[in-house]
């Protein structure tokens, strides 16, 4: 893989990692993920001027990706009110690249190389190992919880899989992030509303380094990943965004003086693993 693809989408990755750490929290779950989704739509209103149209042919990929992240978000945000966000949210994340990369090879026709596979199953595991945090807690485990997470995952091998395709069509992956985030915005602030949970602006007032800071962390990280899944296969790329989840940890270790489990310490050193081998891929 190509190591300038290969450091930006491990720089976006450090940034979705970032913009989840603020936004959680702040605000409960479905109001910090509407008000980071407007923050983000508003920042980029201010890039529409300057990155033009994406081809017509684009245009029903960015209709169907706004749709799926708004049930993407709602999945999310209804695994994290049943269950504990340090297990559900790596089910989620650790389950999608291997049925990302499972859809592109049978829809898109992507190929991927023994290094490659390899490489998504060890990532994958290795996410998975961090939600893993001994047999009380996967017990405990809700059984509601768990399906929310793993229809978060499809959503996630979804909307990796239409903005692929779509950025690709677009002929401007820059136009395609910047009009899908907008209209992205737009679809969860109804989403809100229809839930009798709008985010008004006094809220967005009140928390908008949140909103503007974690929007913009948001556009940046996934406008990466989206210009990357037009130079390389998209399921490596999509892959590569679940590291997401060791800046995560990482983050809580550090900053927030989580515990450094013997667990987590197994978990990294396979998805370094997979890093390598997917880097040589």
């Amino acid at each position: 893989m190509d190591p300038l693809v290969f450091a930006a989408v491990l720089c976006a990755a450090a940034c979705h990692a970032g913009w989840n750490a603020a936004v959680k929290g702040s605000l409960d779950p479905l109001r910090g993920t509407v008000l980071t989704a407007i923050g983000a739509a508003i920042v980029a209103l201010l890039f529409m001027p300057f990155v033009g149209l994406p081809a017509p042919a684009s245009w029903s990929y960015i209709a169907a990706s706004i749709l799926v992240h708004v049930v993407y978000f709602a999945a999310l945000i209804e695994s994290y009110r049943t269950g504990d966000m340090g297990q559900v949210y790596p089910i989620a994340r650790g389950s999608a690249p291997l049925l990302t990369a499972g859809a592109t090879t049978l829809i898109v026709g992507e190929q991927l190389g023994w290094l490659g596979w390899i490489g998504i199953e060890l990532l994958a595991g290795g996410v998975l190992l961090l939600s893993m945090r001994g047999g009380r807690d996967l017990a405990r485990l809700d059984k509601r919880s768990v399906g929310f997470a793993l229809l978060t995952a499809v959503t996630i091998c979804a909307y990796s899989l239409v903005d692929g395709i779509g950025a690709r069509l677009s002929g401007n992956a820059n136009a395609y992030t910047v009009w899908m985030f907008v209209g992205n915005g737009i679809g969860m602030a109804l989403y809100a509303l229809a839930r009798g949970q709008g985010v008004g602006v006094a809220t967005i007032m009140h928390h908008w380094r949140i909103g503007f800071g974690g929007g913009g962390l948001q556009l940046f990280s996934y406008g990466i990943a989206i210009w990357a899944m037009t130079v390389a296969p998209i399921a490596i790329v999509a892959a590569l965004r679940e590291t997401s989840v060791l800046f995560g940890a990482a983050i809580a270790v550090i900053w927030l003086k989580e515990p450094l489990r013997p667990t987590r310490l197994v978990a990294a050193l396979v998805i370094v693993t997979g890093l390598v081998l997917i880097r040589l891929s």
